[in-house]
């Protein structure tokens, strides 16, 4: 019979080679890749500026899909960094008052957006709940986001987010944050969560299809669960779901 303290041993080991093999691949995405991109944008600036007068205008629109898509291209290699990098997060629970972080999380969202207004409707309780900050944060700004994204389209008046907390009698407690946006066929939830996994057209909502995928692996890093559903009658359903390690009389899975 095998020793189970050497197997443990065995999957830490196991476990700390990926995290280098993730550490090497954010070096090479932030380092290695990004001279020649640089270079590609470069030369075909220079291109542009010295002989784009004498270019027709087939062979200028050539060298600026050159140009957009070289930069296309760094904004993904920013996403797989982005992705790396919290993936590789040591997760450190404490104890966290999460109407604050919402809040936080909403300012900001509003500031990078204004001077659209969103209107939000949050039922949390005043309770705290032992999380990694810095993960919830993650999920959390990238979950709003996309509501933000994908209720652009409806007059101001209409667009709707509602955030609250689900929690049982015994049990794990979970986030929800629904929206009345675009929505989507119900079959496509798993590639919203995919790494630009995309459900829209990009001339209709631009972005790169990397938001869930990100909050997806920050949920999983804190040993949380996202899901991602089709909303009845419009919208999705964004729900993060907690184990039930924190008990407390008044909100199972929370400190209250």
């Amino acid at each position: 019979m095998s020793d189970p303290h050497a197997r443990i041993a065995e999957l830490e080991a196991e476990l700390a080679a990926v995290r280098r093999e993730m550490q090497d691949f954010a070096y090479a995405v932030s380092h290695d890749l990004r001279a020649p991109l640089r270079h590609i944008v470069s030369y075909a600036h220079l291109v542009q500026e010295d002989a784009g007068p004498q270019l027709d205008a087939e062979v200028q629109g050539f060298l600026a899909t050159i140009t957009d898509s070289a930069k296309h291209l760094g904004a993904m290699l920013d996403a797989l960094l982005e992705l790396s990098r919290v993936g590789t997060l040591p997760p450190a629970p404490g104890p966290v008052d999460l109407k604050a972080v919402l809040d936080d999380v909403v300012a900001a969202l509003v500031h990078r957006g204004a001077p659209r207004q969103l209107a939000l409707e949050i039922d949390l309780p005043e309770a705290m709940v032992v999380v990694d900050a810095t993960l919830l944060r993650v999920v959390l700004g990238a979950v709003l986001d996309n509501a933000w994204k994908f209720t652009a389209l409806l007059p101001e008046a209409d667009a709707r987010v509602w955030v609250r907390v689900q929690r049982e009698a015994s049990g794990p407690w979970a986030l929800e944050v629904r929206d009345n946006g675009a929505g989507f066929a119900a079959p496509d939830a798993d590639l919203a969560l995919r790494m630009f996994g995309r459900l829209h057209g990009n001339k209709l909502f631009p972005g790169l299809g990397v938001g869930l995928a990100l909050a997806a692996k920050a949920a999983q890093r804190m040993g949380a669960v996202l899901r991602i559903q089709a909303a009845v009658p419009a919208g999705c359903v964004v729900t993060l779901s907690f184990p039930s390690t924190q008990k407390s009389p008044d909100m199972p899975g929370l400190v209250a």
